[in-house]
């Protein structure tokens, strides 16, 4: 329903204020034109970490896939991966590898951060083209427009370090702005080692990256010009729960924006991304027998555009744009200790999405608001030939070969996405809030073009190999969800109940695909492995449902509550008695905050419920509850200056989170194929200075 905004206070220790609740206040409520926003201010431990996606934990209803340090994949209400339309300052990307080492998130700068902006529930039909799963936008700073002619500076630079992974991150960012111009230079580094665990170390699961930003603003009357660009360099980090290690992630991202503020709003913009993804089985993790020695070398091109406008009438806004996505990837495996060796993965494989949209916001009175929207989406696919060196040695995958590049691989889907929602306010203190939604949303490149069995599925980390399917239908989704907001002089909360009839769910199933099952069992035979049987993408049917909560509660003088508190459940529906895989469990967090001054201080613990209802068709394992305990504090005495310090799993407890997935790597401290576990005792510090 509506956004969630994880607001990283430039500052380290910023935690949840405690100021009393007003009646009109559900955490920061604003009412738009367009939508409610709630804005949660961050605890400092999440700042410290290299990977954005681990915000989410303080949104409801928000979990991550963690399958490595920079390799979050957000989780919500049950859906991840591209079921969950995630956007960077409006610009789509798609990631450059098969396994989703570099989910879209990865590209979010923490320390550069303005919001992080989460479509509770149901997402507008103008936020996203395919937004099954909810909605995701990551907002940048670029620093503000002056009110003179001089050029006028500020910045901000950023220092953090970490024990648990002996990690340090170093930031800064320079703003020069009047009332015409703009401009933003910020570069940012960022290194740690393999983290340690209450038993040993997590191997592979060190990390370095750096980011380096350019941004350019104009503004005259009502118009205004955005131009951004950043460049990532990412080297070697460990991804232990795939199959193989991050070597490098490059490539660069590019976005120029136009906005009208006058009578009828339009707003434009124009973006795309090159990126290069280079990985292996054997430079970070130990190495395999030479033969077995595999290096991915893959990219993505991504183009997009978003066009819209706003027109006002009576009761509020009509809005109406037009939108496309284009993006192109290729992936190619190799051997270095044979030139012979070679595997064409993916090669030219295309997705492009090009959507239209019209969207009403009503406020009929005083009490009652609605928002309708209907989207139309067309979705073409193709990719080209494909061949490999065990094609042209081994029958079977001769056959998968040759059927591949026999069948018709161009597919198009037309998909038809409509959504209701309306606010009923009873009283200063209460509303009601109820949508329904049909949502749609074709199959990735992954789920339709993988033709021999690997394990590229987009990070999935169940440890089975795929194969694709060509003639995949689009998921569709039925969607309803309530709830109430209630808001007095003491006490928030917001709970929804939501429910999610998803037809044509795509999935692993067993593999009916013979070729593709003798040769997994030929690899099995001739390297002495016990892999099993491949599964298959498949269009099941399927339902998620569940609840969520989030509270505040102010207590005397400056010490308050807060918590959230997260059910999900996913499961077959086609007669088939099991569990979609990786949901996240019942988990609920609690806080108590004490704030005076420049200073305050948080004592949290968070509980996650064992996991019993997993998939058996990806045999899923099973995952036990546990409890962490983490404290933080922060002081802001200085002008400019914040620094904050804490501790994080303060009792060092040993603990597996069931999104976590699988060891994959060589480890005596961890066995292949156990749930990899979370960091140990975690000390942090971080300073910022703000001119």
């Amino acid at each position: 329903m509506t956004p969630v905004k994880l607001l990283p206070a430039a500052l380290l220790g910023a935690t949840l204020a405690a100021a009393p609740v007003r009646a009109d206040h559900i955490e920061e409520l604003v009412v738009s034109a367009r939508h409610d926003t709630r804005s949660i201010d961050l605890h400092d431990d999440n700042l410290i970490a290299p990977d954005v996606a681990r915000l989410l934990a303080r949104a409801p209803g928000a979990a991550v896939n963690s399958n490595g340090p920079l390799t979050g994949i957000p989780q919500y209400r049950g859906m991840y991966g591209s079921r969950i339309a995630t956007a960077l300052d409006g610009a789509s990307l798609a990631p450059s590898g098969p396994n989703w080492m570099d989910p879209p998130l990865s590209y979010a700068v923490s320390g550069q951060l303005e919001a992080l902006e989460i479509y509770r529930g149901i997402a507008p039909v103008s936020v996203a083209q395919e937004s099954i799963g909810g909605a995701i936008e990551a907002r940048t700073l670029r620093g503000e427009f002056g009110t003179g002619r001089e050029m006028e500076l500020s910045g901000r630079v950023i220092g953090s370090a970490q024990s648990a992974s002996e990690a340090y991150h170093l930031q800064g960012a320079l703003f020069a702005a009047n009332q015409s111009h703009r401009v933003k230079v910020a570069a940012m580094a960022e290194s740690g080692n393999d983290a340690a665990f209450n038993g040993g170390d997590i191997l592979p699961t060190q990390y370095e990256r750096e980011r380096y930003d350019l941004g350019y603003g104009w503004r005259t009357g009502d118009h205004q010009v955005q131009v951004d660009y950043g460049y990532n360099d990412t080297g070697d980090a460990g991804t232990p729960a795939l199959p193989m290690d991050i070597r490098y992630i490059r490539g660069d991202l590019y976005r120029l924006g136009y906005q009208f503020s006058g009578n009828t709003p339009v707003a434009l913009t124009v973006f795309g991304s090159d990126l290069d993804h280079g990985m292996t089985n054997f430079h970070l993790r130990g190495a395999p027998p030479a033969a077995n020695w595999r290096r991915n070398e893959a990219s993505s091109d991504n183009v997009g555009f978003k066009a819209s406008v706003e027109r006002p009438h009576e009761r509020g806004l009509w809005r109406v744009g037009v939108d496309g996505f284009s993006e192109t990837h290729q992936s190619d495996i190799s051997n270095p200790n044979n030139a012979m060796f070679f595997v064409d993965n993916f090669n030219d494989a295309e997705r492009e999405v090009l959507g239209a949209f019209i969207e009403r916001d009503a406020r009929w009175t005083d009490n009652l608001r609605t928002e309708f929207g209907l989207r139309y989406n067309r979705v073409a696919m193709d990719a080209d030939e494909v061949d490999a060196t065990p094609a042209r040695m081994m029958p079977p995958a001769a056959a998968l070969r040759d059927a591949f590049n026999a069948a018709d691989r161009g597919q198009t889907d037309h998909n038809i996405d409509f959504v209701a929602r309306g606010w009923y306010s009873v009283n200063d203190e209460s509303s009601f809030y109820l949508g329904v939604a049909r949502k749609s949303r074709s199959p990735s490149y992954q789920e339709r073009y993988l033709w021999l069995p690997l394990e590229a599925t987009a990070g999935l980390a169940d440890g089975n190999t795929y194969t694709g399917n060509i003639n995949l239908d689009p998921e569709v989704s039925h969607q309803v969800e309530a709830g109430l907001d209630f808001s007095n002089n003491r006490l928030t909360l917001s709970p929804r109940v939501f429910y999610s009839r998803i037809d044509d769910y795509i999935q692993g199933t067993a593999s009916t695909n013979m070729p593709a099952v003798m040769f997994v069992r030929m690899m099995n035979a001739n390297n002495g492995t016990d892999n099993p049987d491949p599964l298959m993408f498949d269009n099941v049917d399927a339902a998620i449902y569940g609840a969520d909560l989030d509270w505040t509660l102010s207590l005397t003088g400056s010490w308050s509550l807060s918590g959230l508190v997260n059910y999900t459940r996913g499961e077959r529906r086609d007669g088939k008695d099991d569990n979609l895989y990786r949901i996240a469990p019942f988990n609920t967090t609690l806080r108590l905050h004490y704030t005076t001054g420049d200073m305050s201080v948080t004592l949290e613990n968070e509980y996650w419920a064992e996991q019993d209802d997993v998939s058996a068709a990806q045999r899923e394992k099973q995952s036990d509850d546990y409890a962490l305990v983490n404290l933080h504090a922060s002081w802001s005495g200085i002008a400019g200056v914040t620094m904050s310090a804490g501790v994080n799993n303060l009792f060092d407890r040993d603990y597996r989170n069931h999104l976590a997935g699988y060891n994959r790597a060589a480890n005596d401290d961890l066995a292949r194929g156990e749930r990899l576990p979370g960091e140990g005792i975690n000390l942090f510090a971080r300073l910022v200075y703000a001119f």
